[in-house]
């Protein structure tokens, strides 16, 4: 079998682990097989990344998916804040990957609106959580956040794949912070929304990276 198409079996399985997911919440699953279900999705393109990775930023790539899949895992075994700090640690990679990938053809109109992508999320998310004391470390964390989506729009991966993507997972979490502490939007249409967004936001940013990096591979050390 080749390489190639490993890898568009890996994408398909992908595509059925994080869409199936959605029906194990109907299902009285054991906690560790709901949670590996989960895992599924983003694990499997974290995999698919690193069959195509052809330099340090397919590596990359691989990296950021392999922290969303493991928070995905965590926020289930061990709660909202270790799942978090490994979303940050995959945001923070997914920075790295995206300003060596920095868009040629960046002008002052591109910085403000990536400026103003960082100021918006980050404000918003410290706006959300009706525990105010809980706010400031949502904020702090959505800046990383906020950070990841504004360089995917300043970066060469085509935005209605990478920044599209990013967007819909800061979207995704938005909703998360939203719901929080509010029991009546803890439903399946948020629950739906969420995992939907998010899931769909890192298939589109895995696509977009790859594709890009096929055409016009860099090495950079």
């Amino acid at each position: 079998m080749s390489r190639t198409l490993l890898s568009r079996l890996v994408l398909c399985a992908a595509l059925l682990g994080g869409v199936s997911y959605v029906a194990g919440w109907f299902l009285d699953l054991p906690p560790g097989l709901s949670t590996a279900w989960k895992g599924t999705g983003v694990g499997l393109l974290a995999v698919y990344a690193a069959l195509n990775a052809r330099s340090l930023d397919g590596w990359m790539l691989a990296g950021v998916m392999a922290f969303g899949a493991l928070g995905d895992v965590l926020l289930e075994t061990h709660g909202l804040i270790v799942g978090a700090l490994a979303f940050l640690a995959g945001h923070l990679t997914a920075i790295g990957l995206y300003l060596r990938n920095r868009r040629p053809d960046t002008a002052p109109r591109h910085l403000a609106m990536a400026a103003l992508l960082f100021v918006t999320i980050t404000g918003v998310a410290y706006l959300l959580p009706p525990d105010r004391a809980g706010a400031p470390g949502i904020a702090l964390y959505a800046s990383g956040l906020a950070a990841m989506t504004a360089c995917a729009f300043l970066s060469r991966f085509p935005r209605a794949l990478v920044f599209a993507g990013a967007l819909m997972f800061a979207v995704s979490d938005l909703l998360i912070f939203l719901r929080t502490g509010r029991p009546a939007l803890d439903g399946f249409p948020m629950g739906l929304a969420v995992w939907g967004l998010y899931f769909g936001g890192q298939t589109l940013i895995a696509l977009g990276v790859v594709r890009t990096l096929e055409e016009r591979p860099i090495q950079l050390s």
